[in-house]
């Protein structure tokens, strides 16, 4: 085909993506670590209240209606897997994420379940 000019004009259709980084070397033992501490759904009921700021102890008592050494016992659960921080400020300890990032995980995580959960047709 040619152009305005005179010059052939090549209809070409790009099929493969544009160099990237190399993707990064995946630990399965370390996404085991995570997942573990993922696997219990008190403590994923503490990080998705964790979500909205760092709150005390009695703060997720109250808001998540179970009792105080059942959130404590998660939250250093939660603070091994390095997934949450402690910060004391006068007679109040603080929980918070380290990270943000756990925030698009919690929530990637729970829109893929509910998409694989809603096509499920057996057990």
């Amino acid at each position: 085909m040619k152009g305005p000019l005179g010059l052939s004009i090549r209809n070409e259709v790009q099929t493969t993506a544009p160099p990237t980084d190399p993707p990064p070397t995946i630990a399965p033992g370390a996404i085991v670590f995570l997942a573990k501490a993922l696997a219990d759904e008190t403590r994923v009921r503490i990080l998705v209240s964790l979500i909205q700021g760092k709150k005390t102890v009695s703060a997720l008592v109250e808001e998540l209606g179970i009792s105080q050494p059942l959130a404590s016992h998660h939250l250093k659960e939660l603070r091994r897997a390095l997934l949450v921080t402690v910060e004391r400020s006068g007679p109040f300890i603080y929980y918070e994420l380290v990270d943000l990032r756990i925030t698009t995980i919690i929530t990637d995580l729970g829109r893929l379940a509910a998409q694989l959960l809603a096509n499920r047709t057996t057990f």
